[in-house]
């Protein structure tokens, strides 16, 4: 089922709301600005129904918010107010809102409304979904990888959280290539990115395929030294599938980590970051390969080995 978030100061025209599309939808109320945007940032809306006039943050301001916001800004929204102006109705929509509908409306307009827009969601996140991912492996490919990561890293900067990215690449694949073929090596590919997508798997984590045989992560909210930790597990993960391999530096298949972690601030350069990171992976192919080398928010470095 659908789920929708209303977003009304009125506790009675959000009941009225939730009682003409109730039981064909699930339904959320938040009768603030405020409220609604940390509601929104959970996850799982196909439509939000926002008030324009709320006390505080108004309509247009909390719909500025969503639309910035990398967890909310594919979330359809529909105003809903008693401000029947065109100039009102113009801001709303060039400011991303998918309807606009004056009060009293009909309740009969609302369900068909609302149904309109929550399919229209569903075939444009099936559109993006197809579009951004990788054809090989099955995870994001460059292109989302190259969308996403600019929006986390601003969210970063605005919510003062550790940034974390990483670089991967898998240890002597031209030679795996030439040795057992193309077919038996986007096999190897393909299960790698398999493994290692596997743990990449909270809402603010991004992993993508960034071209070749090389791969690249972000995650938000992890301490330098814990990111170091949890790629060790990763790179461990990936030596486990034994894959083999024809390279004297490991019987298996592996893979090289290089990786930063910062806490960025206000004007910091998120092309610096992952040019530290893609640092890290040559120090961890200079230093044997099979292994992570990870640089701390302290600028302290740490090697597996």
């Amino acid at each position: 089922m659908d789920k929708i978030l209303v977003i009304d100061d009125s506790p009675v025209q959000a009941e009225f709301l939730s009682s003409i599309l109730r039981p064909s939808y699930d339904l959320t109320a938040c009768h603030t600005a405020e409220e609604g945007l940390r509601t929104a940032k959970e996850g799982g809306f196909s439509l939000i129904l926002l008030d324009v006039v709320m006390p505080g943050m108004d309509g247009f301001t909390l719909l500025q918010e969503l639309k910035g916001t990398e967890l909310t800004r594919y979330i359809p929204v529909i105003l809903l107010t008693s401000l029947s102006d065109v100039q009102y109705e113009e801001k709303g929509l060039l400011m991303g809102a998918v309807d606009y509908v004056t009060k009293p409306f009909s309740p009969v307009i609302i369900k068909a409304r609302v149904n309109t827009h929550i399919q229209l969601y569903h075939y444009q996140m099936q559109f993006r979904k197809q579009a951004m991912i990788d054809e090989l492996t099955g995870v994001a490919n460059r292109r989302r990888y190259e969308e996403e990561s600019i929006a986390r890293w601003r969210e970063a900067v605005r919510f003062e959280l550790p940034f974390s990215i990483c670089m991967f690449d898998i240890d002597k694949f031209k030679m795996y290539n030439d040795a057992f073929g193309h077919p038996a090596g986007d096999k190897v590919i393909s299960a790698v990115a398999r493994t290692v997508s596997s743990y990449f798997h909270r809402s603010t984590d991004l992993f993508a395929r960034y071209g070749g045989e090389e791969f690249v992560a972000i995650f938000v909210g992890s301490e330098g030294e814990a990111a170091f930790e949890f790629l060790k597990t990763v790179r461990q993960a990936v030596e486990d599938l034994h894959l083999q391999h024809c390279a004297t530096v490991s019987p298996w298949v592996t893979i090289s980590v290089g990786g930063v972690t910062v806490i960025p601030a206000q004007g910091d350069s998120y092309k610096a970051c992952l040019q530290q990171a893609d640092a890290m992976l040559y120090d961890a192919k200079r230093l044997g390969r099979n292994q992570v080398v990870w640089l701390g928010e302290k600028r302290e470095q740490w090697t597996e080995r």
